[in-house]
């Protein structure tokens, strides 16, 4: 009997701690390349067709003939793959995004997480400086929600009745 309840308590608590975890927004497989954007700018031939995971804030968008370019200053991902806004900028990166995309969902501020493939580079300017903007075809992007980096699960324990006076 004794183990009986051990196991029920075993089984209970991985569930309740299972739930806690947060969970990669976007799906990755395997040949997804570690490459940041600033070292695929550098060495454009070695990294073009890459499978890449990034994300960051969005600066600009220009939509053309057949599709939407967005331009995003590129931040480190924690491990429910959100960016981190707070950490060094690794860089710029253009998404390239199939049709026409509205401004208003896609406005400057705005953090994504994205997946896709190397396309080649582009030469432009930042300011006055000559860069060189990795393009990405994306497969999935992630647009993350106003608040997102404060939105941390939380998790209380107590007992009795859930009555809370200010």
């Amino acid at each position: 009997m004794n183990k009986g309840i051990l196991l029920i308590c075993l089984f209970l608590a991985a569930a309740l701690l299972g739930g806690c975890v947060s969970r990669p927004v976007i799906a990755t497989g395997p040949g997804l390349s570690a490459v940041l954007p600033y070292e695929a700018a550098a060495e454009p031939e070695q990294h073009t067709g890459a499978q890449v995971l990034w994300g960051g804030s969005i600066l600009a968008l220009e939509n053309r003939d057949s599709s939407t370019e967005v331009t995003i200053l590129a931040y480190p991902l924690d491990r429910a793959q959100r960016p981190l806004p707070q950490a060094p900028s690794q860089g710029r990166f253009i998404i390239v995004l199939p049709g026409y995309v509205e401004r208003h969902d896609y406005p400057d501020g705005l953090f994504v997480t994205l997946n896709g493939r190397i396309a080649g580079m582009r030469a432009g300017h930042v300011g006055e400086r000559d860069y060189v903007f990795p393009l990405v075809e994306a497969e999935h992007v992630h647009r993350w929600p106003p608040g997102f980096q404060f939105d941390r699960p939380q998790w209380h324990i107590g007992i009795g009745v859930g009555v809370h006076i200010r």
